[in-house]
């Protein structure tokens, strides 16, 4: 009865000594119990099998046959790796506006390659990439600089070339060639290595993608948000059903005053205090908000940002982060695999501000989105790139 009454004393003293408080669960409990966001499930209900096909395709321009395929009886070994849960063949018939499987006689079995709708995309998706290597490159410097050593594991960069729109070969066409900014050192472990900054390029001062809409929001005639909210807050938006409290409210109020430091800027020495923990807590937040914000298409799986916790100075349950600040961040768990979203980036479903590369990647995702409709004898259309029907069929929407 007394560690009760303590607890509740210490609760009415500190009403607010947790940005959200909420009861004790375990992560799973917490990730189910989170409020689904039609749109992004939606969203993420088709981009699940995007990724499946990319996986696909990598592995099809990976090989140097010409022109380059690979073999059913290889993907079908790769079946459960890649997630393909009725096989690849039937995997590979749901999209034959992107693939087409062949028979080839040399060789007495099946294979698959690209259509040439598919090929032209990843063309596209090439030339958008290399025609902006200088921004390729002032993201992988922003990403090195919010690293607390201005370093990161190479394996780690790898794991998210992707979502950068880093070029394939990054290694040789992004770090090789700037000599001047990044430099490769062995890593600690055997065959690890670490990208790292040189002393000048670490000096450089970087604005965060969220002071960019302080500025533009303060600016704006009709600007409803107090000045102390605007100065620390981050954009909030939440999806129509989901039910905010009086109590959600004022803690979301009084978490948006909260100051703290900055992504680009140094830590310093943190205090084990309540209000010391709760700034390096909206530190982590903005450290993942600028993360969110230089890739691509504003999104990227949870295990691949968890690789930079440690040299980000994350002391902090990624997922949780992401959990505990829905208005900020939307978590999906489509596609056996957890994904988040900056919500801020998105409308209907959609970029707000799209960019080159992720133009092309959407048209990609638009054969996905069609599935088997309009597809002729023999593979694809080549008029078809653009088009999108939600309308496949349900065996597809269960793979």
């Amino acid at each position: 009865m007394r560690s009760k009454a303590r607890i509740l004393e210490s609760i009415l003293k500190h009403p607010t000594t947790s940005t959200f408080i909420r009861s004790k669960t375990t992560s799973a409990q917490y990730v189910a119990s989170r409020f689904r966001d039609p749109t992004f499930e939606k969203l993420m209900d088709k981009y699940k099998n995007y990724i499946k096909v990319i996986s696909v395709q990598d592995l099809i321009l990976a090989n140097r046959n010409s022109p380059p395929s690979v073999s059913l009886e290889f993907l079908s070994r790769l079946s459960q790796k890649l997630h393909l849960n009725r096989g690849a063949t039937a995997f590979l018939r749901k999209y034959p506006h992107i693939f087409h499987i062949f028979y080839d006689p040399v060789k007495s079995q099946p294979f698959c390659k690209l259509t040439e709708t598919a090929v032209e995309i990843s063309r596209q998706e090439a030339e958008a990439i290399n025609a902006c290597l200088s921004l390729v490159v002032e993201r992988l410097v922003r990403l090195l600089s919010m690293s607390t050593s201005k370093s990161l594991p190479l394996r780690a960069v790898f794991k998210v070339w992707r979502e950068l729109g880093l070029p394939d070969d990054f290694e040789d066409s992004v770090i090789a060639r700037n000599r001047k900014m990044f430099r490769l050192c062995a890593g600690n472990e055997p065959n690890t290595h670490v990208l790292k900054l040189f002393d000048g390029m670490s000096k450089r001062d970087f604005t965060a993608a969220v002071d960019n809409w302080r500025v533009t929001e303060c600016c704006k005639e009709d600007c409803k948000v107090e000045r102390m909210e605007l100065r620390y807050g981050f954009k909030q938006g939440f999806p129509s059903g989901m039910r905010l409290g009086k109590d959600f409210k004022g803690r979301v109020k009084e978490w948006q005053r909260l100051p703290y430091v900055g992504p680009y800027e140094g830590m310093g020495e943190s205090k084990k205090t309540k209000a010391g923990v709760k700034r390096l807590e909206k530190r982590a937040v903005a450290i993942v908000h600028e993360f969110l914000s230089l890739t691509v298409e504003k999104m990227v799986e949870v295990e691949k940002i968890s690789h930079f916790r440690k040299w980000f100075g994350i002391d902090f349950n990624i997922r949780d982060l992401f959990l505990d600040h829905p208005g900020i961040f939307y978590l999906s768990t489509k596609g056996k695999r957890h994904t988040v979203f900056l919500r801020e980036a998105y409308e209907r479903g959609q970029l707000i501000e799209p960019n080159p590369v992720y133009d092309v990647r959407r048209k990609l995702l638009d054969l996905v989105f069609l599935g088997r409709h309009g597809s002729v004898a023999g593979g694809s259309k080549s008029g078809e790139v653009g088009t999108r029907g939600d309308s496949e069929s349900e065996d597809e929407n269960n793979e």
